[in-house]
């Protein structure tokens, strides 16, 4: 068994188990207009983690791994959006208002779309989630126990929010979680920090931490 350098120790790699998900790389959150910029945010931090994410997922694909991509989104009735959270963030514009790139994270809507340059080839899966994490409300945790999937590499937006959550999700359900540190992101650098630190403290309490370079040898030499 190969293994990755991470924190706080090495990562144990099972190529025949492991799968990428790359969380929420979004038009919406990443560029100019869409509801990420809207909320005040700064979102050239998103757009300048994409390189990484896109050498990761190539490294995925060539090694033969599995990639998945999940996507935060509601229907277009907002059946499944919870006033909680459409009340919460700019009042002026909302989950499901009419944004510049269409209705704000609604399924099927532009700005709802994965980056053009990390968007999923034919076979990948992509899961519409609802909420922040990606097993509520989803069919990951059926894909990846019908596909014999025990450990999770983790990319995306935003560290402390969508991915961190999943990963605590998935850290409950019994799998290895590690994040890339290079290829996530939050539009406040003392969040990502401080989530970092929280997911690998107490031996890897939530999961491991380590560089798109180690995890990318790792993959092409197992």
């Amino acid at each position: 068994m190969r293994e990755i350098s991470a924190q706080p120790f090495a990562f144990p790699f099972q190529r025949d188990a492991v799968a990428l998900v790359v969380i929420d790389m979004q038009r919406d959150f990443a560029e100019p207009g869409g509801f990420g910029a809207s909320l005040g945010n700064d979102v050239s931090r998103i757009t300048r983690i994409v390189p990484d994410v896109k050498r990761l997922i190539e490294g995925f694909r060539k090694a033969g791994l599995p990639v998945i991509h999940t996507m935060e989104c509601h229907r277009p009735d907002l059946s499944d959006l919870p006033p909680a959270k459409r009340d919460r963030g700019n009042p002026t514009l909302r989950i499901g208002d009419e944004g510049p790139m269409g209705r704000i994270l609604i399924a099927g809507e532009p700005g709802t779309a994965i980056l053009p340059e990390l968007a999923p080839i034919d076979g990948e899966i992509v899961i519409e989630k609802p909420g922040k994490g990606a097993f509520y409300a989803t069919e990951l945790g059926d894909i990846l126990k019908d596909n014999g999937i025990r450990q999770l590499i983790f990319a995306g937006v935003t560290t402390e929010v969508c991915v961190q959550t999943t990963m605590r999700e998935a850290n409950d359900r019994g799998y290895e979680c590690l994040l890339a540190e290079e290829a996530t992101e939050s539009y406040f650098p003392e969040f990502k920090e401080a989530a970092i630190a929280m997911i690998r403290a107490q031996g890897a309490i939530v999961g491991w931490t380590a560089h798109v370079d180690d995890i990318l040898e790792a993959i092409t030499h197992a």
